[in-house]
């Protein structure tokens, strides 16, 4: 085996390995996250999604798949992405009181506008964070959501946030419309 091969292989064990350890610190979270997003969009409410790095790409990624399907037909829910470099003047443009923001975070610190613009509107804010989620202990309120990802490495924080926002998509679809086996 080529040492390139090694490598890659490596790749896939350590992500597997922080996924595995990653489940039970952020089943909790990831639940609370999901019951704020359907409390919004249940009540009439709309989730914006934004994000910063590769959050940036996640977030459109999210808000087609609760508008569009995630792994079987329903109903679009109300949610949109939020784009460009001044997402918070979005969220005062178009946020309302009951709508959620989720904003996917790369560490980097790009978020307290977007946040601040949120809670400005009475907004709940759900923050999917790796590095760097401490900082977010103090600028969320009690009833916002902190999704703090276990990793230091952004390609893993990365990889965890997608299957953060899988299992958000999952456990909407589930609330909405029960188990798809029975």
């Amino acid at each position: 085996m080529q040492m390139s091969e090694q490598r890659i292989q490596q790749q896939f064990f350590d992500s597997a390995d922080v996924q595995y350890r990653a489940a039970e610190v952020l089943a909790q979270p990831i639940d609370e996250a999901a019951s704020a997003l359907l409390a919004a969009l249940t009540n009439g409410g709309k989730v914006m999604v934004g994000g910063s790095g590769a959050g940036s790409a996640l977030a459109p990624y999210l808000a087609q798949l609760l508008t569009g399907r995630f792994e079987r037909e329903r109903p679009p829910l109300a949610a949109l992405a939020l784009a460009g470099p001044h997402p918070a003047h979005q969220v005062r443009a178009l946020g309302l009181p009951g709508d959620v923001l989720l904003f996917i975070d790369d560490g980097e610190g790009a978020s307290t506008p977007v946040i601040s613009a949120a809670q400005g509107k009475d907004m709940t804010i759900v923050v999917l964070a790796g590095r760097g989620a401490a900082a977010f202990g103090e600028l969320l309120a009690d009833t916002d959501v902190l999704v703090a990802v276990p990793h230091e490495r952004p390609a893993r924080v990365a990889e965890l946030q997608l299957l953060a926002l899988h299992c958000l998509c999952d456990a909407v679809d589930f609330q909405l419309m029960g188990d798809p086996e029975s």
